[in-house]
C-alpha cells in the first residue's frame, strides 16, 4: 500500500458522492488509500480491502509485541527450559 498522493487521491465529499463507484473502482485498481475532504479539509480516508488487512494485522502484531515486553518488563516470564519441559510433558515429544 502506497500513501496517498495529494493531487491524485485526495477528493472532495461532494464529488465522492457523485462518482463514488469509480472512485472505489480505482482503490481497488490502485490499493491507496482515498482521502476524502470536507469543506477542504480530512474527514475520512478509504483503504482496500486488502489494505484494510494489513493494517489490521500489523497492528495485531504490535499490539502482541507490546504485550510481550510488558510482560517481559514486569517479570512475568519463564525460562525457556521450563517452558519446553512443561510442554512435552503435556504434549509429548524429546525435549530439544
Amino acid at each position: 500500500m502506497r500513501g496517498p498522493r495529494v493531487s491524485e487521491d485526495f477528493v472532495p465529499v461532494s464529488e465522492f458522492k457523485a462518482k463514488a463507484a469509480d472512485w472505489l473502482r480505482r482503490l481497488t485498481d490502485t490499493d491507496a488509500p482515498i482521502v476524502v475532504t470536507l469543506n477542504g479539509r480530512p474527514a475520512g480516508v478509504l483503504l482496500s480491502p486488502h489494505a484494510y488487512d494489513e493494517l489490521t494485522e500489523r497492528a495485531r502484531i504490535v499490539g502482541a509485541v507490546e504485550e510481550g515486553l510488558a510482560d517481559a518488563e514486569a517479570g512475568r516470564v519463564h525460562p525457556h527450559a521450563e517452558v519446553a519441559k512443561r510442554m512435552h510433558a503435556r504434549f509429548g515429544g524429546k525435549p530439544r
